[in-house]
């Protein structure tokens, strides 16, 4: 899988979502598209996460004209700078991403051992966290990633945050050399082929 992180600043969140599914209805067909998950946070803070099939589809994509035409019109919607993370090494746990989610928060940093950090990102013990629906983690050799959490829902996903201080907790907690940052989706749009 292939995954690509898109960030940035808007104004019109329903105009995004307009966009969005405008691509999905006009252009997904054939792309090697694997599904998108996206949102706005209320600070205003966009984040697309759209996965294809391999990085080779997703350059295809990229590619085509039309693709071309739609990102034009799409990046005018955004009130600044608009970062793209690209990743081909991309692990899922749990069940993945989930269509179901009521809530998806996003986490982004650097951690300081990739090789740990992968184990225990991919294999969330089942007893911690029973609100996380699933999840995927774009993460690069330099440490730097990004994880997209679902969850039940946002209240079961903050009575779930006063339950840190476990072991799993800790131990991701000391592969940080800063606090990552986090984004929340409470309205996340998905889209699944």
């Amino acid at each position: 899988m292939f995954v690509q992180f898109i960030e940035g600043p808007i104004d019109d969140p329903k105009a995004l979502r307009d966009r969005l599914d405008r691509w999905r209805d006009d252009l997904a067909a054939g792309s090697g598209w694997a599904g998108t998950t996206a949102g706005v946070t209320d600070e205003g803070t966009a984040f697309v996460a759209a996965r294809f099939e391999s990085a080779e589809a997703a350059r295809a994509n990229s590619d085509r004209a039309e693709q071309s035409e739609w990102w034009a019109e799409t990046e005018r919607l955004f009130g600044g700078q608009v970062s793209f993370e690209d990743h081909e090494d991309v692990s899922t746990f749990r069940s993945g991403g989930s269509d179901d989610a009521g809530f998806v928060q996003v986490i982004r940093g650097k951690v300081n051992d990739v090789d740990t950090a992968r184990e225990l990102m991919v294999e969330m013990p089942d007893d911690i966290r029973p609100d996380v629906i699933g999840g995927l983690v774009g993460l690069a050799p330099d440490g730097t990633y990004t994880t997209v959490v679902y969850f039940t829902s946002e209240a079961a996903a903050r009575e779930g945050e006063t339950d840190e201080g476990d072991e799993f907790s800790e131990q991701m907690n000391a592969l940080h050399d800063q606090p990552p940052r986090f984004l929340d989706l409470p309205d996340p749009w998905m889209w699944s082929p």
